[in-house]
Formats: structure tokens, sequence, C-alpha cells
């Protein structure tokens, strides 16, 4: 067995695309409308054989989504995550939780958010 996809409930899809693809780097991998259910799927993610996926979902009705309590974040590795914050910043991002080692351990960490509120972790590696 192995991971395919995290699936994230969208306010608009084309905001996340542009986040997810032109902000993070990642790849629009499919997409499909489904309009018996009125929603559409996208599914976004880095090259790679067994890269796992995100599945953007985004309901036509604009529904509002609570994050939630239980729902901890999406972790991205990092080769500079100096140089990507501040990349990030000047594209607008809001950076939540500024780069430095992780409370009670050495880890390089960072966090921001994307445009649907989810948070996003960002790992030096």
């Amino acid at each position: 067995m192995r991971i395919l996809h995290t699936m994230l409930r969208v306010k608009n899809l084309d905001e996340s695309l542009a986040f997810y693809c032109g902000q993070l780097g990642m790849t629009l991998k499919r997409r499909s409308d489904y309009p018996g259910g009125q929603f559409t799927l996208a599914f976004v993610g880095y090259h790679g054989e067994n890269a796992h996926e995100i599945e953007l979902t985004w309901n036509w009705d604009g529904r509002d989504y609570e994050i939630g309590t239980a729902y901890g974040h999406v972790a991205l590795a990092v080769e500079d995550i100096y140089e990507v914050c501040e990349r990030l910043r000047s594209a607008g991002v809001p950076i939540t939780r500024e780069p430095g080692p992780m409370k009670h351990g050495t880890t390089v960490i960072a966090f921001i958010h994307d445009p649907t509120g989810y948070p996003v972790e960002l790992i030096q590696r």
C-alpha cells in the first residue's frame, strides 16, 4: 500500500491552483469537472512516480468551510527555507511563522497559509 493523495476542499479553485502550482511549484496533474455533482477535482503535486498528490475539491455552490481544530497541515521539504519564504512574501503570501528552529528541536521550519486558509509547513532539508 501507499498514500495516493490528500483531499482539501477549496473556496476558489483558480486561486488555489495559482498558489500550489505558481507559488509552490507543483504541477496540475489532472482536472475533472462533474456537472452532475457540481464540483471539480484538481490533482496537483511534484514530479516522480511515487509522488504524493493533493486533491483540490471545489464545490460550485460557493459554500464556505471551517478548517477545524483536528486538521494539522500539509508539509513540504524545501532546500533553502529563507529564500523560499522571501520569494513567497514578495508574491504576497503571508508567512504565519517565520523560518527558525522548531520549539524543543533544531529542525528549521516556517508556516504559510494557502488561499483557503489551510496551514502549509515548510521544512528545511
